[in-house]
């Protein structure tokens, strides 16, 4: 396929950065959202920010979710990505305004969806989910927030409370220019299923999950 070429001879400059393409009312069994649908020139992915309420500018209640088919569609026990993309829309229900963005291509912490199941099936031969990652020869977390601090701003967000238990995601939004006012925990009770997986996270990956500490019961 030949590239498009400009009237002066010169390639047609290519796009880039995100493009809000489409906003639809979207009815949920937590509330009544705004489903504003962008597109990530640079990655070419199609990301989506669910909106409720009259968000204003300033410490908006904020959850960046990393896409978990495992977790938010099939209900998996080994992490607990599900439970926290429930909780993170009813808080913003409860709060009356608030986003919930929603970032595809973050699979398995950025390595993808059939690279996340090997992990986890090494991980059920023994490995943490760090060590699964790194025997797989990939980054332990290959995740980039650039493109949901470009959708926050095209909401006319300036400052955010954000919903999270991992500093990283606190950082990238920093240095991607949204100041965070506060970060709001989000923890689900583990279950004997993901508390391996949970303790990790604190030990290796450093999220603030002191209620681990009432759980040693666990295996």
């Amino acid at each position: 396929m030949t590239e498009k070429i400009g009237v002066l001879g010169k390639k047609a400059a290519q796009r880039t950065g995100v493009e809000r393409v489409v906003n639809a009312p979207l009815p949920t069994v937590y509330g009544n959202f705004q489903a504003v649908g962008y597109l990530d020139h640079d990655r070419g992915d199609e990301q989506v920010a669910l909106v409720y309420g009259d968000i204003g500018s300033e410490n908006v209640l904020t959850r960046l979710h990393s896409e978990c088919l495992t977790g938010d569609a099939f209900g998996s026990q080994h992490c607990e990505c599900g439970d926290q993309l429930a909780s993170a829309l009813r808080a913003v229900v409860a709060e009356g305004s608030g986003i919930v963005v929603y970032l595809r291509g973050h699979e398995g912490r950025g390595i993808g969806l059939l690279a996340k199941l090997r992990a986890m099936a090494l991980q059920a031969e023994g490995l943490d989910t760090v060590e699964a990652n790194l025997a797989l020869g990939l980054p332990v977390d290959a995740r980039d927030y650039g493109v949901a601090a470009g959708m926050l701003r095209d909401l006319g967000v300036n400052s955010v409370r954000l919903m999270s238990n991992n500093p990283r995601k606190r950082d990238a939004l920093l240095r991607h220019g949204i100041h965070v006012a506060e970060q709001v925990p989000l923890l689900i009770p583990p279950c004997e299923s993901n508390i391996t997986y949970l303790r990790t996270k604190r030990e290796r990956l450093d999220h603030h999950l002191p209620h681990l500490d009432a759980v040693a019961h666990l295996s």
